[in-house]
């Protein structure tokens, strides 16, 4: 018996968090499926869950499975969430990738600063542009969001539509960059649209969200009245934004200077695409110095508390050639990432502490989301009229929120998806058909590595209780030849009773080795258990922990 086609969605990250977001549609039947990527991109690490680890990707060893079945990557916008994981990953994939010029532009540059990068692939492509990847008849609408050219991607295939929506929000007066695609979404609404694939970040605020151009105007207040020097802080990527401050400084008579690799990298590309015509030239770091206080304002990297960021250099004092003093005003035009909360709030402490005025959302209008609120998921499903809702792209609360407001608006089903769950969209009833394999992979270094891997653990372990390292040898008859060697690192350097702690180790390790047998000191790995056991049960007594132990038991 033959199996009907059918169109299905696997999300390999991206839904029961922020950030990492991936996905797959397959069309076709059982094995015989073709699949369409969409997005690629990272979450980040932090110093107590995955130490030394910067960046955190999708597992993709389903995609790999399937080979060249896996017809393209198409991006929907280049936030690192969303394309950040492609010169890491697109080396096992090996298939085009699909991207706006923006996005693209982005993307080359990243690999131009990066040592050993991928020549990827790269199929340019324009909003509103429409085109064929293997079975899939791709459009990519265009929506507002905090980039250059956002899009949702509409997915037509023989057995129905899908729209996905990426991130996005209704501005219909951006500061650069086209509005959300009303027009197109009725279009596509009239030709029947089987599902939606939708971003839930901001599905518990009432409401809709404010403009771009709205925090353009208050951030320009802000700017003029400011007394002494400037420096804004935001993603540099949100083009809308530097330009916003680029243009309040036109008008206030400052000049502009860029702080941070990153914002190099995105203000050379939107120039390059005419995003910042009619902007001067910006000024490299060390023109800082000599400006006037109140002719200058400084764009930095840094909005997320990163510690290598140019912002939290400034705030620390060992910028080469920034520095902020009493009368300087440091704007946040940002909100933290959660998880970032205690960064962000070290730089501001910092800032504070330097005598600068440092202004956050939590006192001015200096930010907007770049996604919808309640009222924008209403307008989005009014116009489309899907039949289906699948909320990816937030956390728990975040998704049943929008599945809550999605039923109250009469969306007529939603199916609630999480990471592997292979979801059937259209050519059959919408429900969960199967599950699939997927994890994380974490860039540790310059080297990827499975999240079930034990580095981690065991690094976490090691800042917890350190390590302790012994060496000892023994003569053929049994008995200890020479002394033992005793290490240790992260260990506090005396006992609770003030014994030295290297004093403890050694007459621990002396005192097990009384009570061996000789027979069982020719066993190497009998010692070594023997010692571990030892040590770790009186560090346990005598402090409270237990460090990993590495015990070596040379001439048995």
């Amino acid at each position: 018996m033959r199996m009907a086609q059918d169109l299905v969605f696997v999300p390999l990250g991206g839904v029961g968090e922020i950030g990492m977001n991936a996905g797959l549609y397959g069309l076709g039947e059982g094995r015989k499926r073709r699949w369409l990527m969409v997005d690629c991109g990272v979450t980040f690490g932090d110093p107590v869950t995955t130490p030394g680890v910067d960046l955190i990707m999708p597992d993709i060893r389903f995609a790999l499975s399937h080979g060249k079945a896996v017809e393209a990557i198409v991006l929907t916008h280049a936030h690192e969430d969303h394309y950040g994981a492609l010169l890491d990953l697109w080396p096992q994939l090996k298939c085009p990738v699909y991207a706006t010029p923006f996005a693209a532009g982005l993307l080359d540059a990243k690999r131009a600063a990066e040592r050993d990068a991928p020549k990827i692939d790269v199929r340019v492509v324009a909003e509103g542009s429409r085109f064929s990847v293997g079975p899939f008849d791709v459009e990519l609408v265009p929506v507002a969001h905090s980039i250059p050219e956002s899009t949702a991607l509409t997915l037509r295939t023989p057995v129905g539509t899908v729209i996905h929506t990426g991130d996005w929000k209704i501005d219909r007066t951006p500061v650069l960059g086209r509005p959300t695609d009303e027009e197109r979404f009725r279009a596509i609404g009239e030709e029947g649209v089987a599902a939606i694939v939708g971003d839930s970040t901001n599905s518990l605020r009432e409401g809709i969200s404010r403009s771009e151009s709205e925090v353009a105007a208050s951030l320009g207040e802000l700017i003029r009245n400011a007394p002494g020097r400037v420096a804004v802080t935001t993603f540099a990527s949100n083009v809308g934004r530097l330009r916003a401050v680029a243009d309040a400084a036109m008008a206030c008579d400052r000049q502009v200077v860029l702080v941070g690799r990153a914002m190099a990298r995105a203000t050379e590309v939107a120039r390059e695409l005419g995003y910042l015509e009619g902007v001067p030239e910006f000024l490299s770091p060390d023109a800082f110095g000599y400006l006037p206080r109140d002719k200058v304002v400084a764009l930095m990297t840094g909005s997320q508390g990163e510690p290598r960021a140019a912002l939290a250099r400034v705030a620390e004092g060992d910028h080469p050639q920034v520095t902020l003093a009493k009368g300087d005003r440091v704007i946040f035009s940002s909100r933290a990432i959660p998880g970032n909360e205690k960064a962000v709030g070290r730089i501001i402490n910092r800032l504070i502490e330097g005598g600068a005025e440092v202004i956050t959302d939590r006192t001015h209008f200096v930010h907007v989301s770049g996604h919808p609120r309640q009222e924008e998921l209403a307008m989005l499903y009014g116009w489309t009229k899907p039949k289906v809702l699948v909320p990816v792209h937030g956390e728990e609360a975040h998704l049943h929120g929008h599945a809550a407001f999605a039923h109250a608006v009469g969306v007529p089903k939603v199916v609630r998806v999480r990471n592997g769950d292979m979801v059937r969209l259209a050519g059959g009833e919408a429900e969960i058909v199967d599950d699939v394999p997927v994890g994380r992979t974490l860039k540790d270094g310059r080297v990827l590595v499975s999240a079930t891997e034990a580095t981690i653990g065991e690094r976490r372990r090691l800042s917890f209780a350190g390590v302790v390292s012994i060496a000892l040898a023994f003569t053929e008859r049994g008995e200890l030849s020479g002394g033992v060697s005793v290490r240790f690192t992260g260990l506090p350097p005396r006992d609770d009773e003030g014994t030295p702690m290297l004093e403890v180790l050694r007459d621990t390790v002396l005192d097990c080795i009384d009570g061996l047998p000789r027979q069982k000191r020719r066993d190497a790995g009998v010692v070594e258990k023997a010692i571990e056991r030892a040590v770790r049960g009186e560090l346990q007594l005598v402090w409270g922990k237990k460090p990993i132990c590495h015990v070596s038991v040379l001439g048995v």
